[in-house]
């Protein structure tokens, strides 16, 4: 009896043990796991994305620069084919494909579990209109197959393609990084201000449900749209970019390497940015073809890709001799009415360094004007001597203070990407290289920074910021490209902050007059525009790999000024062989919005003159020079290490004739 009974309470356990693993499975599946839902819900509704069109982008006169053009992209639902009936060959022939690419571009990974045949693909992208229009004609021929719409960029002025960027499709690092806001096929801004301003510029997707039948085809929507999401629209942004500004320095400079900055001085608001080489940024938008047009702009020698604005970093030449003149004058070593003699070259330790310049100056505004490179080493000299001979570190310490107050050595913090500090060299950089073992560094050493040469590095966004500087009087506000946002977000607090330079304003106004004149009858005459008071600098930034690079940055009018500007042209020889010109026809091009009838020959000269044949010969040296092994460095400059500055020839000859063997060039 107690067996019998045993053996039936083992069976009803058997029997509550079972229902029990039965019920909490039913309970995982219904109430606690919804990959079962979703599996089913992935058979009868099918879910797309809508996508949203990418925000406008204007410039300062709120002319369009960047807009929207409607792509096509080729859907297919595997399921949905009708192989059996399906006239391949007429399909083929309106998308311009083979046989074997429609066979190619069917044919998945069915097992990964990335694709499913009941789930729509991209068949093909990037439809042009004239493929999209003939596709539609005939779509009621392939089941299975629809267009989807999308937005990709244009960019009606065909200029600007460094500073207004361009978009690409994710790759799986973006989608990562964007945590659940990509996801395959998806488009990113990757440089300039589509980068930049991504995520005001991208707008937000919606996405709408349809309802499938047992078969697969689309029945309607699913619950009436209930599910349904909007996408909304990406921000429009205005640009504080000028574009007839911007097209007009980007003609100038074709043929050349280089960059120009402009700056509204009283904003810190971008006129324009430019790098040379540049192209059309139409070529990069994405149709069929983009892939190898962007390999052979990757490959190009002159590296098209690469922003010289604010990625390359250039010895600024004498331009530096204005910062070097408001330092000393601050620090007490520079007397601005003072006079100076210069015999034709530096003097020191038997040797000499030839300057063009000879004869008296009355005081720094002089010195400025005829850029005196004997008046700028003796000065820098007395600044790094001015707190003891044996001490140079001090006095360098001392006029670095300044140095990171014009914004030297570190970003600036534009709106834009890829931005380098530059660099100037400290005294600690200076002990490491001259260890006091081997008899350490003076003043002597490092006299060829006083006239913007030797480890001293600016970009050209830095070199137009300090022209700003220089015309604000000793301020200056963070460089930037936004100017606003149409729906009415604020601009970053930080482009509305005034960064003050710690020197005596009246410093400035000894500065300014040495640059009105450096224009007027000094160095750089041949940037005068007559009836506007420009006031410029001339630099020769001499380059040991071949033929020096053309220097040259101004504001104005000299009151009140509305553009601070720096051209670098490269292997382009003194300042006022290029780099002034250009600067000149570029202000005169945005104050007055048209070039006088007698600079017409001058503006044809710049834009037809073509530098690249020398550029390329000048980088074959330099890898030639880069293969040898290095000489030891002297603790005092060299000659090459300490280039002159005088003007064109066609404006003026140096004082006692032309310099001979290694005589420094200059402006």
């Amino acid at each position: 009896m107690n067996k019998a009974y045993d053996r039936q309470r083992t069976i009803q356990m058997v029997f509550f043990i079972c229902a029990s693993a039965l019920l909490l499975k039913a309970a995982q599946l219904q109430l606690f796991d919804d990959s079962f839902r979703k599996r089913a819900d992935a058979t009868t509704i099918e879910k797309l994305t809508v996508y949203p069109p990418r925000g406008l982008v204007f410039d300062r006169k709120e002319r369009l620069i960047i807009n929207n053009e409607a792509t096509y992209d080729l859907m297919v639902t595997y399921s949905q084919v009708d192989f059996a009936h399906m006239n391949v060959a007429k399909f083929c022939n309106i998308l311009g494909i083979t046989e074997k690419d429609f066979k190619q571009y069917l044919t998945k990974d069915w097992r990964s579990g990335k694709y499913s045949k009941s789930v729509p693909f991209v068949f093909l992208k990037k439809l042009s209109y004239l493929t999209y229009s003939l596709l539609q004609e005939s779509l009621y021929e392939f089941p299975g197959f629809f267009v989807q719409v999308r937005n990709i960029r244009g960019y009606p002025y065909s200029v600007g393609a460094h500073v207004l960027g361009y978009i690409n499709e994710v790759d799986p690092r973006d989608i990562e990084r964007g945590k659940g806001i990509y996801e395959s096929g998806d488009y990113i801004g990757s440089a300039g201000i589509e980068l930049k301003y991504e995520s005001i510029l991208r707008g937000k997707k919606g996405s709408t449900s349809l309802l499938k039948d047992n078969l697969g085809r689309i029945v309607g929507k699913y619950k009436n749209g209930a599910f349904d999401t909007l996408a909304r629209a990406g921000s429009d942004l205005v640009s504080s970019i000028d574009i007839d500004l911007q097209a007009y320095g980007e003609y100038l400079m074709q043929h050349k390497t280089g960059s120009i900055v402009a700056i509204e001085p009283s904003t810190g608001q971008i006129l324009c940015m430019i790098s040379g080489p540049s192209y059309d940024p139409n070529l990069l938008t994405m149709n069929q073809g983009r892939g190898q047009i962007f390999s052979q702009l990757l490959t190009d020698p002159l590296k098209p890709f690469f922003d010289r604005t604010v990625m390359a970093k250039y010895p600024p030449g004498s331009i530096f001799k204005t910062v070097v003149s408001l330092i000393g004058m601050q620090l007490g070593t520079l007397h601005p009415e003072s006079g100076f003699s210069c015999g034709g070259g530096y003097f020191y330790a038997g040797r000499l360094y030839k300057c063009h310049h000879s004869g008296h100056l009355s005081n720094v505004v002089d010195a400025l004007a005829y850029s005196c490179n004997t008046y700028y080493m003796t000065e820098y000299r007395n600044i790094i001597d001015h707190l003891g001979f044996s001490t140079p570190q001090k006095g360098l310490d001392a006029f670095n203070v300044y140095m990171k107050q014009f914004g030297f050595g570190s970003p600036l913090g534009i709106d834009y990407p890829n931005e380098s500090g530059g660099g100037f060299p400290t005294s600690a950089y200076y002990d490491k290289l001259y260890p006091k073992n081997l008899g350490g560094w003076r003043s002597p050493t490092i006299m060829s920074c006083g006239i913007g040469q030797g480890e001293l590095q600016l970009t050209t966004l830095q070199m137009a910021n300090l022209a700003a500087c220089i015309a604000n009087n000793g301020y200056w506000i963070a460089p930037h490209l936004a100017k606003s946002f149409k729906d009415g977000s604020p601009i970053p607090a930080i482009y509305s902050q005034r960064n003050v330079v710690q020197i005596d304003r009246n410093y400035f106004d000894y500065v300014r007059e040495g640059m009105l004149q450096c224009v007027a009858r000094g160095t750089a005459r041949i940037a005068n525009v007559p009836g506007i008071e420009i006031c410029g600098k001339t630099g020769t930034s001499q380059n040991p790999h071949g033929d020096d690079h053309s220097v040259f940055f101004a504001f104005a009018p000299k009151n009140d000024p509305k553009i601070a500007i720096a051209v670098y042209v490269e292997n382009a020889g003194w300042g006022a062989s290029y780099a002034a010109p250009i600067a000149g026809l570029m202000i005169e091009k945005y104050l007055r919005d048209s070039i006088s009838s007698d600079r017409k020959g001058l503006e044809t000269k710049m834009a037809n003159s073509n530098l690249i044949e020398k550029v390329l010969k000048n980088r074959a040296e330099a890898k030639i020079q880069a293969s040898r092994p290095a000489p030891p460095r002297d603790t005092l400059p060299s000659t090459h290490d300490v280039p002159s500055d005088v003007p064109d020839k066609s404006e003026e000859e140096p004082v006692g004739g032309k310099a001979t063997g290694k005589t420094p060039k200059g402006k």
